[in-house]
């Protein structure tokens, strides 16, 4: 966007962050919602426990500055602020609750978030961040090239690194970060952190907006519902198909990876551990940093659930405006029967076109067959890391034993009795030792069955790889029944 004279000043007059700078009392709005929202990671509190707090700021204020600076009550400040003229907060009314809660809306995270920026800091730390741009880069140049041998060349350097790292290790030459590279590190870890929440906050925003135009859209229409739907989840996959779309997806499948927020809580125990990092006095909070991620992206979730549900009850309720005029049309139809019912009609009141009934035999009717009701339990499975090869389930063996019965019957419809090694040879094995296996268990289940053990007849069949096996059985002889 082009900071020209006309963007500026329309920001000037209609943007909440830049409204959020100019207000009488911004000091005020700012330091209490940062202490209440940003320091403590929250997405939303209760009118109750803010009117509270709020209460609590004012009162110590008014015993400093003096008790006619701010002369309205807590209530009154947060329903200002949360007016849509202002846009400082966000007033709404939690599934299953009737208590009005409030959150931070992204113009003023922004707002806080440079104000933040313009305290001193202590040190200003440059090569983590240049050690960061230079990863980016890498990562762009290596994730679009196409030439094999480049990366090929690339990733046998890296390796080459790796190994001459490890060398070093085993040698007893193992290099580590100094407290000022350590403390660096850490304070661009907070603050990466801190944006994320609010880029949550953000997006959540976006979702929400098409939410709220999705209900105007379903209240206002009148026209088929077909094209209303089109419209809609049109404009969702617009969403979901952005680059901001696919970049939240990307992080939701990574962070609710079991083994990712395993990794995750060991690194924080650990860094969190080290002594550089506990002079610098941490925030508690930093030890589930991870899960406050969590709870950001379950409430973006969220509002892609209500937007789904909103569109299930203007599906339900089209539904029911559907039955009820056709059961208006079947209650007419009824009435005008009713009417009718003693005037008969003068002349043929019915023909048959043909002169012979068509004749349904009881017989030929299939039986009654109970439905089968499936049993679906509600369990999700975690998807797991594990390497697992998957060519054995390719390579199963599946013996049909019903051809084979079929084969023993075929071949003792003109003949009193036959072997199993007749059998075999009439049909050859397909399937090897497998099928022949299967070939003396139906002859142990065959009703009428003769075994001859002084008398053996040898079975021969191709292996997969060429090779001709052989196995000697008994006499089985079948019987026909």
């Amino acid at each position: 966007m082009a900071l020209d004279y006309t963007t500026l000043d329309m920001l000037r007059q209609n943007h909440p962050a830049w409204r959020l700078l100019r207000a009488n009392h911004a000091p005020l709005i700012a330091s209490f919602l940062f202490r209440v929202f940003i320091l403590p990671n929250l997405r939303n509190l209760s009118e109750a426990d803010l009117v509270e707090a709020l209460e609590d700021e004012l009162f110590a204020l008014r015993e400093q500055i003096g008790q006619e600076v701010f002369p309205g009550t807590a209530q009154s400040y947060l329903n200002d602020w949360a007016d849509n003229d202002k846009g400082w907060l966000r007033k709404f009314y939690p599934a299953g609750t009737d208590e009005p809660h409030f959150d931070l809306t992204p113009a003023t995270e922004k707002a806080l978030s440079w104000l933040e920026k313009l305290t001193e800091r202590s040190f200003v730390g440059t090569e983590s961040r240049l050690l960061t741009l230079f990863e980016l880069l890498r990562q762009m140049s290596e994730g679009s090239e196409t030439d094999p041998q480049t990366r090929i060349n690339e990733l046998q350097k890296r390796r080459k690194d790796l190994d001459d790292e490890i060398a070093r290790v085993i040698a007893g030459d193992i290099s580590l970060l100094d407290d000022t590279a350590l403390k660096e590190r850490f304070q661009q870890f907070i603050q990466m952190a801190r944006e994320l929440l609010a880029d949550f906050r953000e997006v959540e925003n976006n979702f929400r907006n098409l939410d709220r135009r999705v209900r105007e859209r379903i209240a206002l229409w009148e026209g088929a519902k077909g094209e209303l739907l089109q419209e809609i989840m049109g404009e969702r996959d617009a969403i979901s198909d952005s680059d901001q779309g696919k970049s939240f997806q990307a992080f939701w499948d990574f962070l609710m990876s079991q083994s990712r927020q395993e990794e995750l809580s060991s690194l924080l125990e650990q860094v969190l551990s080290l002594a550089p990092i506990l002079a610098m006095s941490p925030d508690a909070r930093l030890h589930r940093i991870h899960y406050d991620w969590l709870e950001a992206g379950e409430h973006t979730q969220r509002t892609v659930a209500r937007l789904s549900e909103q569109l299930r009850r203007f599906l339900d309720d089209k539904a029911w405006l559907e039955n009820r005029r056709i059961m208006d049309i079947l209650h007419s139809i009824e009435t005008h029967a009713l009417a009718l019912r003693e005037d008969i009609p003068s002349g043929h009141f019915i023909s048959i076109p043909e002169t012979f009934a068509n004749i349904d035999l009881p017989l030929e009717r299939p039986l009654y067959r109970e439905p089968f009701k499936p049993i679906i339990e509600d369990l999700i499975k975690d998807e797991g890391d594990a390497d697992v090869d998957t060519i054995a389930l390719y390579s199963q063996i599946m013996v049909d034993r019903a051809e084979l019965r079929e084969n023993i019957r075929k071949e003792l419809q003109n003949r009193g009795q036959i072997t199993l090694a007749e059998v075999v040879n009439l049909h050859p094995l397909r399937y090897g030792l497998t099928e022949l296996v299967a070939d003396l268990e139906i002859a142990g289940e065959w009703a009428e069955t003769a075994v001859d053990e002084d008398i053996h007849e040898k079975v021969s069949w191709q292996s997969s790889q060429g090779i001709t096996r052989q196995a000697t059985l008994p006499r089985i002889i079948l019987l026909r029944s």
